[in-house]
Parts: structure tokens; C-alpha cells; sequence
């Protein structure tokens, strides 16, 4: 008789429990599996130490929720069954934004002229991840901090932890942020038609207030004030910004190593100061330093004093009048600060203030002899060519101090790779010794060079092989400085060459020559392809690749 360990029988009291001692197993069973790269829970199928699992039944729904089989009757095709794929947020709703156009009104303590100010913001809201921000657009000059007010964040809604939502938004509505009311009033269209399609209704747009402080600023108020030709805030916020500018040459010619310079002198409306600044040229040998005189008002005339000043710096008190726009006059030599500047012309912003402000100013520009430069007319000559090495070898040496290697076509060396149009020659000489010798000439399409193999001929007592090395070989009587090279279109059969004073003249070639000249023949003479017709036509006896001694070509390489 075996004793039951696991009897469910006893209370669960101390001394009736019992330990099973045959037990060993007391792990936990593994649910989480890996497959693929990606982590596969599964319900675990026994408790610890291999005990059967002991859990409530599952109901049947959720025993169909569970079930991963197909059900056996269906309704509708099996396309319309099937989910769709799943699209996470911040894909589908990604760089999607509501914006909304709202206000808020500041009040304003301790102020006779204004009780609060409206103030426009702008809401966007980011339907990615339901964050909102609010940012005030600049106003220049206004004298605000203003810009962004509120980061991108969840806002809260209410105490109970909720956040607003776009549901919660609508037109002609409170928002109320961190104590703040910002009250909607209008939207764009990309939220209206979004807001529209999810069912919501809006209201109608609303218009944003007017503030009344800046009303009352655009409102000119009555003032008891005789105004003032010399009201510098008035002049600051007419001419801010704006500047006259003058072109014309300093002219110290008469001073040691002494010439004429241009510059421009820049004349400041909101404070009535002038700066002249040089027109820094490159390779002029100068530091570039283009300001001349620095921003400053400059008298024009002084008040007549009793004894000699004590000091170089110049009060107002002792100025009676300073420089206005009015002395400045194109084409009329000026002196500033002891230095005579010529005025030859003005920007379009000048010419349209001196029409309007100044109109029996007369601007004429006045034309300016040009500085003569010594190096500008000089061409470069270019050495003769003393015959070492090739002529593009040469040149580089004129143009660059340290030579680079010339330019090559490498499009037309990879088109004619391996191309090689070959004739067979004989030397033209006077010497009896040279009569039997065989040369073939190789002109390579790929770099336009011509080499030249003479073949061995035995008891000749001439040792055959390379008779020249490749090398584009000009014409008899062309200019060494541009010369004119041989080409395929000069190579007809009983034709002449002259190589380095050596005659060869062509007895025969390949019939790839004559296919090659064929598929080219617009820029081939007609006595070059009949040439080579005639002596490589069909049905002659005499038409093989070989001249009249028996000479040979080989075939050229595909």
C-alpha cells in the first residue's frame, strides 16, 4: 500500500502537511520561447515541479478566443474575414497637426491708459502622440517677451489625472492651460476638413478682437506739444534702417606713393552719422580693413572761439553745424575730415530720398576713368616647343609650376579598347639594302598613336622587331606649336606616310580596316575606301591580306 503525498484531503495546518521526499523537480515551466528574432509567450502547460496544472476551466468563449483554428463556416468571401494590417500611430498620424487660432486676454494693473491687452496665440496639436503646444507669433519692437509659451507636452485637463484630447477641441470654446483661458476662434483647413471627417461639428468662426491699446496707438491722439524739427525718438522710429549710400574716390594723389581709391560713404538717418568704407579689391596687396572712418557725426562748421582749443576732442558746444543729406551732392568734390572724396554716384534708395525729400538736388552720376590694369590685356606666351617629350607633356610645364599629367578621353579609350587598325608597309629609300624590308603599321584607335613593327627577314643581316614605339606622329609640314596628326582617313592603300623623316609607304590591311572605315565612312574620303576596296574585293585571287611580295597582316584582335 503506497501513501498518497499529494492528498487534498487534510487541513492546511501545521503537522498535516507532508514533504513528497521522492520529489526532485521543483522548477518553474518555461512560457517565453524565441523564434525568429522575436519573443513567443505560450501558456504554460504544467505547475512547478512538473505538477499537473490545477486552474479554473476556461469558458467557452474565452476557449474560442484562445483557438487559432479557422471556424468551419464562414459568412462572406474570405478577403472581407481577414484583418487588416495593423498601423501603429506615429505612422499613420505622423507630421499631422491641428492648428487652432485663439486669444488670451492680460490684465493690466496700475496702467491710466489700457486695462488689458489681447494677446493672439497659436494651438497646434500633434495627433501622433496627442501633445500640444501654444506659441505666440513675434511682433516687432512690441516690447513682450514673446515666441513659445508652452512646449510640446500633454496638457492636463482636469485634477483627475486626464489630458485634453482633439475631441475637446472646437471653435468658439475655452481652453483653460495652467490657469490661463485661451478662447478658439478660428481654424485652418486641413483641421476643419479633418475634424468634419471624424464626425465632429464645429462652430462657427469667430472673429479675434481688437486691442485696444494698439487701436488706440494706430488712433493719432491730440497733443499739446509744438513739435520739434530735432525730436530724435521721432527721427529714430521714422529712419531706423535706413541709410544713404554714396560711391566716390578718395583722391590723395599729391601724398608719397599716393593714388585714387574707391569707396563708399554710408550716410545713417536715424542719428545723422556718416562712415566711409574702401572697397576692398583681392590681390590688391592690401589688409582687408575697409573701415576708413569710423561712424560719427562730422561738423561742418565751428563757432568762432577767442583762444586756441587745449584739447583734441571737439564738444558740441563748439559745433555749429553738422553734415546733412542736403551736402552731399553727386558729382561735387567734398572734404571730410581733411580728405577729398569725389562723389560719382548713389544707390536707387538715395536717388528715390533726394526725389522726394530733395528735389532741387540734382544726381548726375559722373563717369569714372577706369583703373588700367597692367596684367589684364597681357597673354600669356607660351614657349616653342623644343621637341622632348609630347607636345601636351610640354604645355603642362607653362601652365602649372608643379606639372600634372594631361587630360586624357577616357570615354574614347573605353569605346575603343583593343582597337587596332593595321597595314602593311614597305620603306621608301634609296638605299638597295633597305628594299626587302616589311614593316606593319599600327594605328591604335584608342589614343589616336601609331607604332610600327618590322617583320624579321632571314640572311637579311637587319635584326627585326619594334621599329617605333606608339606615339602620335604629325604631318610633314604642319606648325610645331599645333600640329596636325595622322588619322585613319590618310591611310589609303599606295599612300605615302612620312614617320621622323623615314617614308613608308602602304601596300595593304586588314579587312577589319575596311569594315572599321565602312561604319565611319562619313568622315572618310571616297578615295581612301576605294583604295582599300580594291585591293581587299571579293573574288580576286589577289585580294588576301598581303601585298604583292607575299606579305601578310595579321588579323586584328576582336
Amino acid at each position: 500500500m503506497s501513501w498518497n503525498w499529494n492528498s487534498h484531503g487534510l487541513p492546511f495546518l501545521p503537522g498535516y502537511t507532508f514533504r513528497d521526499v521522492t520529489k526532485s523537480s521543483f522548477h518553474r515551466p518555461q512560457t517565453l520561447d524565441y523564434k525568429n528574432g522575436y519573443a513567443l509567450p505560450h501558456r504554460p502547460a504544467v505547475a512547478i515541479g512538473q505538477d499537473p496544472l490545477l486552474s479554473e476551466q476556461l469558458l467557452q468563449q474565452e476557449i474560442s478566443e484562445l483557438s487559432f483554428d479557422t471556424p468551419d463556416i464562414t459568412h462572406g468571401s474570405l478577403d472581407e474575414g481577414l484583418s487588416e494590417d495593423f498601423i501603429p500611430a506615429h505612422v499613420a498620424l505622423d507630421k499631422k497637426v491641428l492648428r487652432f487660432y485663439a486669444y488670451f486676454e492680460e490684465d493690466i494693473l496700475y496702467s491710466p491708459e489700457e486695462a488689458y491687452r489681447v494677446r493672439p496665440v497659436v494651438i497646434y496639436y500633434y495627433l501622433e502622440d496627442d501633445s500640444m503646444c501654444i506659441i505666440e507669433p513675434m511682433v516687432e519692437n512690441s516690447g513682450i517677451p514673446q515666441g513659445k509659451r508652452i512646449k510640446r507636452q500633454r496638457l492636463p485637463k482636469n485634477e483627475r489625472g486626464e489630458h485634453y484630447q482633439w475631441k475637446d477641441l472646437n471653435l468658439g470654446m475655452d481652453l483653460e492651460v495652467y490657469g490661463v483661458k485661451y478662447h478658439i476662434t478660428h481654424c485652418d483647413v486641413f483641421t476643419k476638413g479633418f475634424m468634419e471627417s471624424e464626425g465632429m461639428v464645429l462652430n462657427d468662426p469667430e472673429p479675434t478682437p481688437v486691442d485696444p491699446y494698439s487701436k488706440r496707438r494706430e488712433i493719432p491722439q491730440p497733443y499739446y506739444k509744438t513739435p520739434s524739427e530735432f525730436d530724435r525718438m521721432r527721427q529714430f522710429l521714422t529712419m531706423d534702417r535706413k541709410v544713404l549710400r554714396f560711391f566716390a574716390l578718395w583722391d590723395y594723389a599729391d601724398s608719397l606713393y599716393g593714388e585714387t581709391k574707391p569707396v563708399t560713404i554710408q550716410y545713417y538717418l536715424v542719428d545723422d552719422t556718416v562712415e566711409v568704407r574702401e572697397v576692398h579689391e583681392p590681390n590688391s596687396g592690401r589688409d582687408p580693413f575697409p573701415v576708413l572712418m569710423r561712424r560719427q557725426r562730422l561738423p561742418k562748421k565751428f563757432k568762432p572761439q577767442t583762444f586756441p582749443s587745449c584739447v583734441l576732442e571737439i564738444s558740441e558746444e563748439e559745433v555749429e553745424e553738422y553734415y546733412s543729406p542736403k551736402d552731399f551732392q553727386v558729382g561735387q568734390t567734398m572734404k571730410l575730415l581733411g580728405r577729398r572724396f569725389l562723389l560719382y554716384d548713389c544707390d536707387s534708395f538715395t536717388k528715390a530720398y533726394f526725389q522726394k525729400n530733395h528735389p532741387d538736388v540734382e544726381m548726375k552720376p559722373v563717369e569714372v576713368p577706369k583703373k588700367v590694369d597692367i596684367f589684364q590685356d597681357k597673354k600669356k606666351e607660351v614657349p616653342p616647343y623644343n621637341g622632348f617629350g609630347s607636345l601636351e607633356d610640354s604645355l603642362q610645364n607653362c601652365l602649372s609650376l608643379i606639372p600634372e599629367p594631361p587630360k586624357k578621353n577616357v570615354l574614347k579609350m573605353l569605346e575603343n579598347d583593343h582597337k587596332v587598325l593595321r597595314y602593311s608597309a614597305r620603306l621608301d629609300s634609296q638605299n638597295p639594302e633597305d628594299e626587302g624590308r616589311r614593316f606593319i603599321l599600327s594605328y591604335f584607335l584608342s589614343n589616336d598613336m601609331i607604332g610600327i613593327f618590322e617583320k624579321p627577314t632571314r640572311n637579311s643581316g637587319i635584326i627585326g622587331g619594334k621599329f617605333l614605339e606608339k606615339t602620335r606622329i604629325p604631318k610633314p609640314g604642319s606648325a610645331v606649336e599645333n600640329p596636325e596628326f595622322y588619322s585613319p582617313a590618310d591611310f589609303a592603300i599606295g599612300a605615302t606616310v612620312e614617320v621622323f623623316s623615314h617614308r613608308f609607304v602602304l601596300t595593304n590591311a586588314d579587312h577589319y580596316v575596311l569594315a572599321y572605315l565602312e561604319s565611319n565612312s562619313s568622315q572618310i574620303p571616297s578615295q581612301t575606301l576605294d583604295s582599300l576596296r580594291q585591293k581587299l574585293g571579293v573574288g580576286s585571287a589577289s585580294n588576301q591580306p598581303g601585298d604583292q611580295n607575299g606579305d601578310e597582316v595579321a588579323e586584328p584582335s576582336s
